[in-house]
């Protein structure tokens, strides 16, 4: 796009940039006003462990949903399972944060004070007494969060192109530079406030989506409704499958979504740290019904408003990925004021993930190697500089990879959610309530996790006829919900098999360690 036609479609969409303007001056007044909150090393990376219930549940919420389910997953399974994909958000509500912050919320928050671990592969290392623990979740974490980030990305391309008027790649570069500036300035305090600012633009934005898609000629409010349930697309979808594979019936496929969306969410690092910063209990109780809350209107209202896809379009268009932005950008009810307000709703929703992601990723790389094993004696003003610079670089590499569109990237995404839970689900969670858990359990986890996903691709990949390589890891990777939920069911089976194998303990004999008078404690009062 030239400079003149840009000056040109400047002038028909300066509401939609006005818009933009004021999100842009929000984020960078976040950076300023939250430079002094991020002092010291556990001031950036946690907050100082402060964080009220507010605040907390926003970031958790925000970090939950991202343009991936705006933009792609709402209009694909809304085309798919019609108004069965409604119980996805419900389940992500429920399950997801309801009971993941009952379950979670405060036993991960007093463990990780008990250790002092700042991160998920440091809570590893500490919970079982491994240092190479500690490297092998780090790598995990930081080869799977990247494309995960890269998604994120090209998740927002076309509907701000199409706003905007921008070249694909601006939109990009304005959201990197944005991102990189408050986390590099304020770190994990910065990241919760702009998640909570974020997070009331995506409440908003959600209510004014799904108003205007009800008024919109082709639903016409509740007779869309009946259109659905008429045509087959209700609530309850079909068991049967037209390609004769059971795995490809529409109730199936529901299943599992629901399993990996509302159970992955309890051992993605990006989610998880959120428990450690939390100040105290009444804060984590106030989280609790604050996040669900939050989930059930924004992940309920997202995949609500996907399931009138099937009313615009009467079959699967190749672009699933496009559908609701072309059904928003085709409505005559929306203006650019409109338009604007719908695309920094997908802003928002992107860059909270990508802030959690990028200081996720970067204090694995920042204290679990470098200061693990790299430069033990380095000072935290040190790591915490060392951390900023990697969030910033981390920001780059993602926004790089998403212009020059690597596909082999982009494609992994799609399993790094089930990966990354299917990791780490048992180790964290066994960790958590029992003190039998142990190292060896873990490591069979995380090595199992790799192997089980490899080797599921190219099962899947064959009984859908792939023949070369390619084909093999294109059509197997489809089928990464049903790998994540294999894996994260498989984590909790096999890790108890570590138990089979028992260690010595350093200082058997002279005390016992933190973690364990914790969970003695919190076994204690759960029977109390």
């Amino acid at each position: 796009m030239t400079l003149t036609s840009m000056l040109a479609t400047t002038g028909e969409r300066w509401h939609a940039y006005l818009i933009l303007a004021l999100f842009i001056a929000a984020m960078v007044a976040v950076s300023v006003l939250t430079a002094r909150k991020a002092r010291t090393l556990d001031d950036f990376l946690l907050g100082s462990r402060g964080i009220g219930g507010w605040m907390s549940a926003f970031g958790y919420g925000t970090t939950y949903f991202s343009a991936v389910v705006f933009i792609g997953y709402a209009g694909t399974f809304g085309m798919s399972l019609g108004l069965g994909a409604v119980w996805i958000g419900i389940a992500n509500a429920v399950i997801g944060s309801l009971l993941a912050w009952i379950v979670l919320a405060k036993r991960t928050r007093n463990m990780t004070q008990e250790l002092n671990a700042s991160t998920m592969p440091e809570f590893f290392a500490k919970r079982y007494d491994s240092k190479y623990l500690k490297l092998y979740a780090a790598i995990v974490i930081f080869i799977f969060l990247i494309p995960y980030s890269t998604s994120v990305y090209q998740g927002i391309g076309y509907i701000s192109e199409a706003v905007f008027g921008l070249p694909f790649e601006w939109c990009v570069v304005i959201m990197a530079v944005l991102v990189g500036v408050y986390l590099f300035v304020g770190g994990y305090f910065a990241n919760v406030v702009s998640n909570f600012i974020q997070g009331i633009i995506m409440l908003i934005g959600v209510i004014v989506m799904i108003a205007l898609m009800l008024k919109a000629p082709e639903v016409n409010g509740i007779e869309g409704l009946k259109k659905l349930i008429e045509s087959g697309y209700g609530f309850f979808p079909s068991a049967t499958s037209d390609t004769g594979l059971w795995y490809d019936a529409p109730g199936v496929q529901l299943m599992f979504n629901i399993l990996l969306t509302s159970f992955g969410i309890w051992a993605v690092p990006q989610s998880v740290q959120k428990f450690y910063a939390i100040k105290n209990d009444k804060a984590i109780v106030q989280g609790t019904v604050i996040s669900t809350i939050f989930a059930l209107i924004v992940g309920g209202g997202a995949y609500f408003n996907g399931t009138f896809s099937r009313l615009f379009y009467p079959e699967m268009p190749e672009d699933s990925a496009n559908i609701i932005p072309n059904i928003l950008l085709g409505n005559e009810l929306m203006g650019y004021a409109m338009l604007g307000f719908i695309c920094v709703l997908v802003l928002s929703a992107s860059m909270s993930t990508l802030s959690s992601l990028a200081l996720v990723s970067s204090s694995s790389l920042g204290v679990d190697v470098y200061k693990g094993y790299v430069k033990k004696d380095a000072s935290d003003k040190q790591v915490a500089l060392l951390v900023r610079i990697l969030c910033f670089l981390f920001v780059v590499v993602s926004a790089l990879l998403a212009i020059f569109q690597i596909d082999a990237i982009v494609t992994l995404m799609s399993l790094s959610w089930g990966t990354l839970a299917g990791c780490f689900m048992g180790p964290y969670i066994y960790g958590l309530y029992t003190k039998k858990a142990n190292k060896y359990g873990a490591y069979i986890s995380v090595t199992m996790c790799l192997v089980t996903t490899i080797a599921l691709i190219f099962v899947f990949g064959a009984l859908a006829g792939g023949k070369t390589f390619g084909e093999l890891v294109s059509l197997g990777i489809k089928r990464s919900p049903m790998i994540g939920v294999f894996c994260m069911a498989q984590s909790m089976i096999v890790t108890p098999i570590g138990m089979l194998f028992k260690g010595r303990k350093k200082n058997d004999a002279v005390e016992t360690p933190a973690h364990e008078e914790t969970l003695v404690a919190e076994g204690e009062s759960t029977e109390a």
